[in-house]
């Protein structure tokens, strides 16, 4: 099972109650398809690699509980902590302004025509994305990822142009 083509969807929290269910914290926007009964889900834990059925999954409280065919009990649950699942990323030709976090990563930022850095990372948060970028003086910033600032992403040419407002990049 190889990781490298493959997006992390969701992470093992921790077991819940006795029966072998875990809490998956979520990185997909697809947990229905990615967390479909019958589903088999790769996962990596700490060099380890596991192949798990999904039996059931719901909702509770706002977490994605997952109960996998090879737990049966909540110390198996329990020794599945911190596993990440991949997948191969889901084939959507209308969601042409989404964009992966790896795709982001290592983008050449570009303002009013300059190279003033490199995209580093991605954070999510609750109003959205926003890039992580370490500037060519060394500095770091960060870049809310909305179209207003981020205008313009080019995946071809490895870089997205910023409009920022006055002082984004002066901090």
């Amino acid at each position: 099972m190889s990781t490298e083509q493959e997006l992390q969807i969701g992470k093992v929290v921790k077991s819940h109650g006795i029966r072998g269910e875990v809490v998956v914290e979520l990185s997909t926007d697809d947990p229905d398809i990615r967390f479909a009964i019958g589903e088999v889900l790769n996962g990596k834990q700490a060099g380890k690699e596991h192949s798990l059925t999904i039996d059931a999954a719901r909702m509770h409280q706002g977490r994605l509980l997952v109960k996998f065919a090879e737990v049966p009990d909540r110390t198996a649950a329990d020794s599945l902590r911190g596993t990440r699942f991949f997948a191969a990323p889901l084939e959507d030709e209308d969601d042409e302004d989404g964009f992966y976090d790896h795709e982001l990563e290592s983008l050449r930022v570009i303002h009013e025509g300059e190279d003033i850095g490199e995209v580093t990372g991605v954070m999510h948060g609750p109003a959205g994305e926003i890039l992580e970028v370490r500037l060519t003086s060394g500095k770091e910033t960060l870049i809310p990822f909305v179209h207003a600032i981020v205008p313009e992403v080019d995946l071809e040419e490895g870089t997205a142009t910023i409009t920022p407002p006055e002082g984004l990049l002066d901090l």
